[in-house]
């Protein structure tokens, strides 16, 4: 099934709101050819109207709220004629019924897709044109689903690149102000948190199971009783056992939809036809049990992540003036100074202007060693750009401060913190469904109806065979219950959400259940070479003039350049090229920077251009070609395995600077492990030269590097790697968001400091650490291998207990063995919680 989706395309760069823009040619490489997308198109402005962008998708393989975290991490806007909403319920106890809630949901008008699970999450895409929030939370209402009483943070907004507003609120709705609106007070006894509390459906199974055990005493043990007082506590049975599974079972009749509530209920009442009401109880009571302990289990995926959102504290010591006041975190505000004490949690995201202190990281990033950190240099200018702040001096909330007391500068709302967004996104992952969760539900809705035919079928065994009328009905029933897919049902979710929260506690950020599958059968992964395979904090290492340069005049001209970009050469170049100078030396003021992305920058120094970049700037698109002195500088420089930049003002060659960027200590540790987990191929790709990338690589042990590429060589390296097999593409989740988006699996790294590696990225390692890559294969293979069995044991029962039934299996053995199945794949899921990385070798303990 293909959708199409319209957005309306005001770009996000100032002064540039015209698909003409490169954004709009970036938006486009970036989603086109990604797996799940057909077209992507433009519908140019006409009648002073916004372009649109028009892109033709497969929500199966890729949910419209993926495509909105692409599109936002591209820098284009999301007309706020689309809401996103994403809600924790009270109401949904199983995975069949979250199901039935998300189908309810995606046939009202003006919904456009629709998630639900079975730990309460429930995602909405809609148009606001033709149907509202209030409406939607109505509509549930009526199911007697309602927003959930916890404490969550509200009206998350988040900005981009290019600081322009959206509508990308990802609200936690938990008051219950909808209420009193829809009538959610009458139907608030039918859900979960009913008459009898939040574990309302085990009760209710208790109750079954009691007066099941007291009819059949009754019966068996007191031969006076009359014959309605056993009956009539069957009766009651039924009702308490059958109460929530006749309820979804009508839901799903007004949809149309034949489930296995439906089964049960079927199987239920046939026993009742023939007068075995203990054996009917004995079903709902099994059956309700069931469902109460699935739902049980299921929560403790989810409290996994509920501790992540926990991990923050409620107050935060703030400075104003010379006294410090205890102020709710909520009510921090943007540069407001906190004092952490020793060995307290954070507050906030920020930057540390006072103390020296180690940081443990591991509730945010998943690092097992605290992290050093000191003030910053310049405050100033670490406001300016805070998001590309060095780690040793920017800090998270939830993460808990050592020995020392620090002062720290609030750059994010507590709404807006990296653990805030990593629990968003978790939550928001847990509804994704995986390929194997897809397969299962097709595969369900064939099933069903088809064990509904087998059963009409077996009724009339009796016109074949020598039986009674009575023996061939209850046969069917027997049957009914046995081929039920309840195991099947629950067998991927539950091992997905158990993977998801165990990928989270350990700071892997895994935005779904296709990419969770997905990363375990890679075949070939790619990497960046900057920041991913090298620390990404390379250094100036020689500076090489032409004649009537002097070093001090290239260096003034490049210092002033690309002082304006924050680019991690330019960075380089202007603190290295700073320190060589010294302090004394008069730098001018560069203007008007241009970023040649992928081949250098331009700006304007006094009046003259400057160009820096690497040699195949020059030459190019009107720019002359570089003189034979500079040309020679530049291959020495290369020859050597440096990266190099050359130096032009004006009209006038000033020479080359080459720099060395230092492999990561545990680069080498990792990709001997991504060998042993079986990646067989594994690349570099890189913008340097080849022999920079060729050293580099030899130097962390890759046999493969693929350099002098472009941005738009880099995705067709990807395109033909895909081709070929499963590929990952790891990088920092900005420059090679175009190549990640191509990739099977885009890998971001470093990215609890990164908004737009978070949106960009499948997978989202939250430290600066290329180690957190094998435990997060190995936990997706583990996942897969859990899954297998799961659907190996569910589809395996209903294989021996069909046949069983049929040739003589009562109904009392065969649903005890058929909810036995179903918690066993639950709890055999559940092991993931308790997974354990494997120890790594590190070079440097």
């Amino acid at each position: 099934m293909t959708s199409k989706l319209r957005l309306d395309l005001p770009l996000l760069l100032p002064d540039i709101p015209h698909e003409a823009d490169a954004c709009v040619a970036r938006l486009q490489e970036e989603l086109q050819n990604r797996p799940g997308i057909e077209l992507v198109h433009l519908h140019p402005s006409a009648n002073h109207k916004a372009a649109q962008l028009c892109i033709h998708y497969d929500p199966d393989n890729l949910p419209l709220a993926r495509i909105r975290e692409l599109v936002l991490a591209a820098g284009a806007a999301i007309t706020e004629r689309f809401g996103h909403k994403l809600w924790h319920m009270d109401g949904i106890q199983h995975e069949r019924r979250a199901r039935t809630i998300a189908l309810h949901l995606q046939t009202l008008t003006g919904v456009l897709e629709a998630e639900a699970n079975a730990t309460g999450q429930v995602q909405v895409e809609f148009d606001r044109a033709r149907i509202t929030e209030e409406q939607i939370l109505a509509s549930l209402a009526e199911l007697g689903v309602t927003p959930s009483a916890a404490a969550a943070p509200k009206n998350h907004r988040h900005g981009h690149d290019h600081e322009h507003s959206h509508d990308h609120e990802h609200e936690h709705e938990h008051e219950h102000e909808h209420k009193h609106q829809h009538g959610a007070d009458s139907q608030h006894s039918h859900d979960h948190g009913g008459l009898l509390g939040p574990n309302s459906e085990l009760f209710f199974a208790l109750i079954c199971g009691g007066l099941l055990a007291a009819g059949f005493a009754i019966e068996k043990l007191v031969a006076s009783a009359p014959f309605w007082v056993p009956l009539g506590a069957y009766w009651i049975a039924y009702f308490f056992g059958g109460f929530y599974t006749l309820r979804e079972a009508i839901d799903n009749l007004r949809l149309k939809r034949f489930e296995i509530d439906t089964l049960m209920l079927v199987a239920a009442a046939g026993a009742a036809a023939l007068g075995a009401w203990a054996e009917g109880a004995l079903l709902l009571f099994l059956f309700s049990l069931g469902h109460a302990l699935e739902h049980y289990a299921m929560g403790r995926a989810k409290r996994a992540i509920e501790a992540l959102a926990q991990l923050a504290p409620k107050t935060a010591h703030v400075r104003r003036g010379e006294q410090a006041v205890e102020l709710p975190v909520a009510a921090l505000q943007l540069g407001d100074v906190v004092l952490v004490r020793p060995n307290e949690r954070l507050p906030a995201d920020g930057f540390v202007i006072s103390g020296n202190s180690s940081v443990n990281q591991a509730p945010v990033t998943g690092e097992s060693i605290p992290v050093d950190k000191h003030p910053v240099a310049d405050i100033a200018l670490a406001r300016a750009r805070a998001d590309s702040l060095d780690a040793a001096s920017r800090v998270f909330a939830g993460t808990i401060n050592g020995a020392a007391a620090l002062e720290v500068e609030v750059t994010r709302l507590s709404s807006d913190s990296a653990l805030a967004r990593v629990v968003r996104m978790v939550n928001e992952a847990e509804t994704r469904k995986s390929p194997t969760q897809r397969f299962t539900d097709q595969f369900e809705r064939i099933f069903v109806p088809a064990v509904l035919l087998l059963a009409v079928a077996l009724l009339f065994a009796w016109a074949v065979i020598d039986e009674p009328f009575r023996d061939s009905f209850y046969r069917a029933m027997a049957v009914l219950v046995a081929a039920s897919p309840c195991a099947l049902a629950i067998a991927t979710p539950s091992a997905v959400l158990s993977g998801i929260a165990r990928a989270a506690r350990s700071g892997v950020l895994v935005k779904g259940g296709a990419p969770l599958e997905e990363l375990g059968s890679l075949t070939a992964m790619a990497f960046d070479k900057t920041g991913t395979l090298t620390e990404g904090r390379p250094r100036i290492t020689e500076v090489i003039t032409v004649a009537g340069t002097s070093e001090e005049e290239l260096l003034k001209v490049a210092v002033a350049v690309e002082s304006l970009s924050d680019h991690p050469l330019a960075a380089a170049i202007a603190r290295d090229g700073r320190a060589r100078l010294g302090d004394a030396v008069p730098i001018a003021t560069a203007s008007g920077l241009q970023n040649l992305i992928g081949r250098g920058v331009s700006a304007q120094l006094g009046n003259d251009r400057v160009w820096i970049g690497k040699a195949e700037l020059f030459g190019s698109n009107g720019i002359a070609p570089l003189g034979e002195t500079a040309s020679r500088a530049i291959d020495q420089l290369r020859d050597s395995g440096r990266t190099s930049m050359a130096i032009r003002l004006g009209e006038r060659d000033l020479g080359a600077i080459g720099l060395m960027d230092t492999p990561r200590a545990g680069a080498r540790d990792a990709l001997q492990q991504l060998r042993a987990l079986g990646i067989k191929r594994m690349i570099m790709i890189s913008g340097d030269h080849r022999n920079v990338a060729n050293a580099v690589a030899k130097d962390v042990g890759l046999d493969e590097a693929w350099g002098d590429l472009m941005p738009e060589d880099k995705v067709e390296a990807i395109r033909t790697l895909r081709s070929q097999g499963k590929v990952a593409m790891v990088g920092d989740g900005v420059n090679d968001a175009p190549a990640m988006a191509n990739a099977t699996v885009g890998i971001a790294m470093g990215a609890a400091g990164s908004d737009v590696a978070l949106e960009t990225a499948d997978v989202a390692l939250m430290a600066d650490d290329l180690r957190q890559l094998p435990f997060a294969l190995d936990l997706s293979r583990r996942t897969r291998t859990i899954i297998r069995q799961n659907v190996f044991v569910s589809l395996g029962v209903v294989a021996l207990l069909v046949p069983a039934t049929i040739f003589g299996l009562g109904i009392g053995p065969a649903v005890a063995l058929h909810e036995g199945s179903t918690l066993l794949v639950v709890f055999n899921a559940l092991r993931l919680l308790a997974y354990r990385q494997q120890p790594l070798n590190r070079p440097d303990s």
